[in-house]
This record gives structure tokens, C-alpha cells and sequence, in this order.
């Protein structure tokens, strides 16, 4: 199927175009077939679209989230597509970053280590995402395709595809929960041994300044994390999280439903009432959660393992709260010292 629109050209179109889906497209989500179908346009634009029903597939209105079929037919309204809706060019720092930050390319798909507080995809108020710069950083990256997501702060293992065939692939394998992703999160307080999973349903709520915020409502989607103690420092623990359901924000919910928020958590750490545990309270500003492991398993092959490195940030939060110790180890510590244990 020829594109509508030649990539990186301002054009204007007039008429509604409609748009029979190629077996290759089967599996795709609908915003990210537009998104590829009208290059430069914001995706604040294209939600828009999609809301207001100007998108329509078979004749009928659709969500973003709609996985497209071969032989649907889609309804593509009108469009304008300015000079200023082209994305940005990614700087020598920004493309020098990506480029390290790659773990692994093969022939179908990369893993790279996402950096914290790069967002994986353009839209409102972000002029470049990730996925939008690596398409610009050689050229058999013209097609890439994220194949999963994580949150802006987010560090850590992001798969990003290279051809359809790939990513309709591993959405079937995350849909049947065949794919694990481990997290390590710095939670404050002493997390307890005996707390192995969190089994809240969430829900989305939107708030009036337009910011998605998620709580747990028994209205909400099932969703279950398990967890496990890594290790103890004065005031947080890390955790090893998984998540068996995908929700929105869930690892982080549910830390903060069980009581012990990430650190550095900006939308929910403060609903906690949680003091920073870092020497003279000094604020954490980076989200302490990080994507460590990615495990699935390839069309046709044995199961693949990646690990990300954790990032040099987290690591030097967790230095400098130091190791923590229990009441009954600092007491015999103090007794083998030859001092009072108080």
C-alpha cells in the first residue's frame, strides 16, 4: 500500500481517504498505523481524531488501542501537516546516548537501555520521543516500532521492533502473559519479607488539568504484582517487581497501595505522606524504578534473556542512604565494640 503522504513532506489534504489494511499491518494498533500513515503529525492531534470519531474503521468509531484486522477498511479524515509538525532532529548528545544505550540488535528487533526521563513516544508538550529520534538515527531504522512501553522516568529494557511480522508477534506473546519484565524499585521504608504480591484492580482517572492519574478501585481492571526483597538500606528497600497484568502505572500504584512508594515518585509519592529518607530529607527528584530484565521467547527459536544496567543515578541514591541495620545486629555490633548497647 503506497503511503499517503511522502515522509517529510507538507502537504494538505482535502478529501477523506479511505485505506484497505495489508495483511503486513495485521495486528497493529490503529494509532500507531496513522501514526505511520501521516508522518508529522502531533499525536495530540490523532487522539483527537480518534475521539471525536473522525477516524472510523469499517464505518464504525474505534479506540487507539484497537488492533487492527487485513481488510479493514479505514477512514482517514482530512489533514494539515505544517513545516512545525515535522519531529525535531535528535542532538549529537541525545544520538551519542541512544546509540550507546543499545544492548542488543538483531535482525527483527532491538533492546535498548531506555534512559530515565526520556519519553518513548512524542505528544503533548514532547517534541521528540525516543522511538521518533532512533527512526532518524541510521537507516534501516526507518521503521522501528515500539514493542512495548515504559513510563517517561522509567529506566531500563525496552524492546522496540523492526517489521510487522515481529511486533503482531509479540503482542499475541504479551497478550497470552508470555513475556516476564523484572523491575528494581527503591521503595520507602522497611518493605516486609512477608509481602510477596499485591492483587489490586486499578482504574484511570483523569484529572481536570488533563494529567492521568491511577488508583485502585474495586471498579478498576484486575491487576496483580508480585515482589520480592533485594535489599535493606536506612529507610527504603529494594525490590525486585514483577508484574504479572500491564496496567498503566501499576508497579507504582501498588507500591504506594502497600504502603511503601518508589522514591522519587512525583504523581503518587507525595499522596503517601512519606518523608525522603535521604540524609537532611533532601528530596529524591528521579523515579527509582528501572526495567532490569526481558524475557520471551523468539518466533522461532529458545527463550532470550536482556538485562539493563541500572542507571548511575538510582545507584548513587541507593549509596548514599547506606546499608541498613536491624536493632538486633546494631546492638551486637555495639557489644563486640565494647560500647553500651542503647
Amino acid at each position: 500500500m503506497e503511503s499517503l503522504l511522502s515522509e517529510g513532506r507538507v502537504a494538505e489534504k482535502n478529501e477523506v481517504r479511505y485505506v484497505e489494511v495489508p495483511a503486513a499491518s495485521e495486528g497493529q494498533r490503529i494509532d500507531n498505523f496513522l501514526l505511520r500513515e501521516l508522518k508529522g503529525l502531533p499525536k495530540s492531534r490523532l487522539y483527537r481524531l480518534i475521539r471525536k470519531g473522525e477516524v472510523r474503521i469499517n464505518k464504525k468509531r474505534t479506540k487507539p488501542e484497537y488492533k487492527l484486522a487485513a481488510g479493514d477498511v479505514v477512514r482517514i479524515p482530512p489533514v494539515r501537516l505544517g513545516v512545525g509538525s515535522v519531529p525535531a532532529l535528535p542532538g549529537a548528545g541525545l544520538r551519542d546516548r541512544l546509540l550507546d544505550s543499545v544492548l542488543f540488535e538483531g535482525e527483527d528487533f532491538l533492546v535498548i537501555n531506555k534512559p530515565a526521563g526520556l519519553a518513548v513516544h512524542g505528544g503533548s508538550g514532547v517534541h521528540l520521543g525516543l522511538i521518533e529520534a532512533m527512526r532518524q538515527l541510521k537507516p534501516r531504522w526507518q521503521d522501528l516500532e515500539l514493542a512495548h512501553r515504559l513510563d517517561r522516568e522509567t529506566s531500563g529494557c525496552l524492546l522496540i521492533s523492526k517489521n510487522t511480522l515481529f511486533i503482531r508477534y509479540m503482542h499475541k506473546e504479551l497478550k497470552a502473559k508470555n513475556v516476564d519484565k523484572t523491575y528494581l524499585a527503591l521503595v520507602v521504608g522497611q518493605w516486609p519479607q512477608s509481602l510477596t504480591e499485591v492483587n489490586a484492580p486499578l482504574r484511570k482517572n483523569e484529572l481536570l488539568s488533563g494529567e492521568r492519574m491511577v488508583r485502585v478501585q474495586e471498579q478498576g481492571k484486575s491487576a496483580l504484582t508480585r515482589y520480592r526483597v533485594i535489599r535493606r538500606f536506612r529507610g527504603a528497600t529494594l525490590v525486585e517487581a514483577m508484574p504479572v497484568t500491564g496496567r498503566t502505572h501499576q508497579i507504582r500504584v501498588h507500591c504506594q497501595h502497600a504502603g511503601h512508594p518508589i522514591l522519587g515518585d512525583s504523581k503518587y509519592f507525595e499522596l503517601s505522606g512519606h518523608e525522603s529518607p535521604l540524609p537532611g530529607k533532601v528530596a529524591v527528584k528521579t523515579l527509582c524504578l528501572h526495567a532490569l530484565r526481558l524475557q520471551f521467547k523468539l518466533p522461532e527459536g529458545g527463550p532470550v534473556a536482556f538485562d539493563a544496567p541500572l542507571n548511575p543515578v538510582m545507584s548513587g541514591i541507593m549509596d548514599s542512604l547506606g546499608e541498613h541495620s536491624p536493632l538486633g545486629q546494631d546492638k551486637r555490633r555495639r557489644k563486640a565494640a565494647g560500647k553500651p548497647a542503647s
